[in-house]
């Protein structure tokens, strides 16, 4: 076992878009569990669009030159506890630091289920897909038939968000995304039946030609020119699930979108914003959901892997910046399958 622990603190608030000089990573002797806790050596970690929300000066935001916390997955090595034992695998929310300290209050114990990889419960059946999952069953009430269109189609919960609506039965699926090679992997791979380049000109003229008959669901990650470009493309009864405005995480002082807000009554809209904190309750149901499907192989897990605790902050940067495809997840060197 190692001796010493590595763990990311933020050392400065960012202007714009963050970069590794923001960070630090900084050792320190292995953290010894009081009475009552027990150690936790992560395994897996999560990097999420949230976390750039964090880092500003803003209340419950990260403090500068500490920990910072995210979702993680990793393995009790030590406890002082008989609430935890040796050996368990546990979920727990001290991440971004290769060893935590932890209460049995603090973790999760998972329900492991045949096939399916410990890297789903960050996934698929962790925040990433509960969002998803909320954003379509409880917020939309998506019914069966109905048309969506997807704004950063090529992340975490824009995959999760197509290839559940496909399991509940929705009719077209349109997204949008930084890429044509994104464009085309969405397709392709993912269920989406037209997904545009948002850099290929104005939002709504793009929306207007990928779903020309107009949408009934908006689930909106990014905010700004393309929810205004949604709202304009809804049917009667239309509903908005505000889920993230990563288009504006980086670009402090970016005006709202400009809409007809008469849409909004003229055609009985609703836009309806959530934080998945707040269903917890629900996480047996997805996996109730989910599961049965990953187990069948119809439900495929999209993830972006990066080895090494050592690159979490570029793992986050390059999220940022949309380099991954589906949830990116960073995950501890012993996890990688063995080379062939």
């Amino acid at each position: 076992m190692t001796e010493t622990a590595l763990t990311v603190h933020q050392t400065a608030r960012p202007s714009g878009f963050p970069t590794s000089g923001h960070f630090a990573l900084v050792e320190s002797p292995l953290p010894e569990p009081a009475v009552g806790s027990a150690l936790v050596e992560n395994l897996y970690w999560s990097v999420d669009p949230y976390h750039r929300e964090m880092m500003d000066d803003m209340p419950g935001g990260f403090a500068l030159d500490a920990p910072l916390e995210g979702r993680a997955i990793g393995r009790v090595i030590a406890s002082r506890t008989p609430g935890l034992d040796e050996g368990e695998i546990v979920f727990h929310r001290k991440g971004w630091r290769t060893h935590a300290v932890v209460t049995p209050e603090e973790i999760r114990r998972l329900t492991r289920f045949d096939k399916v990889p410990l890297t789903a419960y960050l996934s698929t059946l962790g925040g990433t897909g509960l969002t998803a999952y909320v954003g379509l069953t409880r917020i939309a009430r998506l019914q069966e038939g109905e048309d969506l269109f997807v704004s950063a189609a090529a992340g975490g919960v824009g995959t999760a968000t197509a290839r559940f609506a496909r399991l509940l039965g929705a009719g077209r699926l349109v997204g949008s995304a930084g890429s044509a090679a994104k464009a085309g992997h969405l397709t392709r791979e993912v269920g989406y039946d037209a997904v545009f380049d948002y850099h290929d000109g104005p939002a709504a003229d793009l929306l207007a030609k990928a779903a020309p008959d107009g949408i009934d669901v908006f689930v909106d990650n990014v905010g700004g020119e393309q929810l205004a470009a949604a709202v304009g493309a809804l049917r009667a009864f239309g509903r908005v699930v505000r889920v993230g405005t990563i288009s504006q995480y980086n670009t402090a002082g970016t005006s709202s979108p400009r809409f007809d807000h008469a849409d909004i009554v003229e055609k009985s809209l609703r836009m309806e914003g959530f934080l998945v904190s707040n269903y917890i309750d629900l996480q047996d149901e997805l996996y109730e959901f989910a599961v049965p499907h990953l187990q069948s192989g119809r439900l495929a897990l999209d993830e972006t892997v990066v080895d090494g605790f050592e690159h979490i902050v570029d793992a986050f940067l390059g999220m940022l910046r949309g380099e991954n495809t589906g949830k990116i997840i960073v995950r501890d060197r012993t996890q990688a399958p063995p080379a062939v």
